[in-house]
């Protein structure tokens, strides 16, 4: 008897699990997403217009909208429209307590949905947005996701070209700041809030690469804004974008100083070389010249001087005062010559008139001359005069400096100037380096 007992139990026992599994094995999940779907979202049951009450079902507070995003590339950062480009994957959550569902004993962990029109939205807007797009390829880049408490998420993909208006006074030593604020459109504080999700906001993509950038950093914020008609809920994400200075420092700096060395060049050249300090000169304030607007050219007419304004300006007056250097050189080459000319003239003259003198002496030798006395008498003033002569010349004769016996190597001043410029140009622009290297990139540390 008790064995029979055994046996219906086991029987029975066997007999409820494998209707349980067969049960199990019939249940369409899928199915019982549909009906959840139209339980919740049917006609007449849920109104997309009317936003969700606050916190707790509280129907006088406003909507809280958390809010992050996930930067997944920055293509480009324009500085003469000062704009940049990002692509980005936002999302936003927040309690729908009229969406909430049965999630038969956890089986249903959400709910998925690609129409966004099917469910309330918050109408938040990009304020310094100039365009965008949504991705398309190959399904629309979108979904939202319905919790079983209500709770709603929002993903989407987009395409974002953004205003960033950029301070070029330290350009291209600078730093600059682009935002990206994210506003209510129509719903007051009142009615909408958006909150940074807590924990980590803004998430970017590892190993991201931009052209002449750097993203050093980036903060999370609030820029609510009023206006009057009301005051609205604003988020914003400052990015802090570092210049890459190795590429203008092989583009632009090395260019210009090789330039700059080029041009002294003349000042080694002869001075009977016309042709070819000219044409040197020439060149190089024209190269230098086509230097600075194609710098310029890329950048916005803005009304303040940039660092590298000052560069190009510097450099650019070391050239043409390189060609200006070698017109005051043919000057004082034919000034030289002039003088040269006139003092062979006197020469000549000068010979010429002893030679006549002396012909004279050979034809008269028989003239007479009134002899002077060698020796004056005490008294004479004349004698007195010459006496203060004699001191002033037997005075020892002051040393001369150093510059000067050095520059008494070179007996004309064309090649005195060329000598000196030799030593003053090198030594002017490395003074103006020092000075300038010194002040940008001390303001540089300082804007840090």
């Amino acid at each position: 008897m008790g064995t029979g007992h055994y046996f219906w139990a086991i029987f029975y026992f066997t007999s409820l699990c494998s209707a349980s599994l067969a049960n199990n094995a019939k249940i369409n999940f899928r199915e019982k997403e549909k009906k959840v779907l139209d339980q919740i979202l049917g006609a007449g049951k849920y109104d997309a217009r009317i936003r969700p009450s606050g916190i707790n079902g509280t129907a006088n507070l406003p909507t809280l909208v958390q809010v992050n995003m996930f930067l997944r590339s920055i293509s480009k950062i324009d500085d003469y429209k000062m704009e940049y480009s990002v692509q980005l994957t936002f999302r936003e959550q927040w309690t729908d307590e009229r969406l909430k569902f049965d999630d038969i004993q956890g089986r249903l962990k959400y709910l998925t949905l690609t129409e966004a029109n099917r469910v309330w939205m918050p109408d938040l807007f990009f304020s310094n947005e100039k365009e965008g797009h949504f991705h398309n390829i190959i399904m629309p880049n979108v979904y939202i996701r319905i919790f079983p408490n209500g709770s709603v998420l929002y993903s989407i993909r987009i395409s974002l070209t953004l205003a960033c208006p950029m301070n070029l006074k330290l350009y291209p030593l600078d730093r600059q700041i682009c935002s990206l604020r994210m506003a209510s459109y129509g719903w007051t504080t009142n009615d909408l809030v958006f909150l940074w999700k807590e924990g980590d906001p803004v998430q970017v993509v590892k190993n991201l690469h931009l052209p002449r950038f750097t993203l050093e950093k980036f903060l999370t914020d609030y820029c609510n804004s009023k206006t009057n008609t009301g005051e609205y809920s604003c988020l914003k994400v400052d990015l802090l974008f570092k210049r890459e200075f190795s590429y203008y420092l092989i583009q632009i700096y090395i260019p210009c100083c090789m330039l700059v060395i080029v041009s002294w060049v003349s000042f080694w050249l002869d001075q009977g070389a016309v042709p070819a300090r000219v044409s040197l000169g020439v060149t190089t304030l024209l190269t230098m010249a086509t230097q600075t607007s194609g710098i310029n050219a890329s950048l916005p007419p803005v009304s303040y001087t940039k660092a590298i304004d000052v560069w190009t300006g510097v450099c650019l007056t070391f050239v043409f005062g390189a060609l200006l250097e070698f017109a005051l050189v043919n000057y004082a080459s034919r000034s030289d010559m002039h003088k040269e000319n006139m003092k062979k003239k006197r020469r000549d003259l000068e010979q010429a008139s002893l030679d006549a003198a002396s012909d004279l002496l050979d034809t008269d030798s028989n003239a007479t001359f009134a002899m002077k006395p060698l020796v004056r008498h005490p008294g004479d003033p004349l004698a007195l005069e010459k006496l203060r002569q004699c001191e002033v010349h037997m005075q020892p004769p002051k040393r001369p400096s150093c510059c000067k016996t050095w520059l008494s190597k070179f007996p004309t001043r064309s090649k005195r100037i060329d000598v000196i410029s030799r030593i003053t140009f090198p030594l002017v622009f490395a003074l103006f380096n020092l000075v300038y290297w010194s002040t940008y990139l001390f303001r540089e540390e300082e804007d840090e």
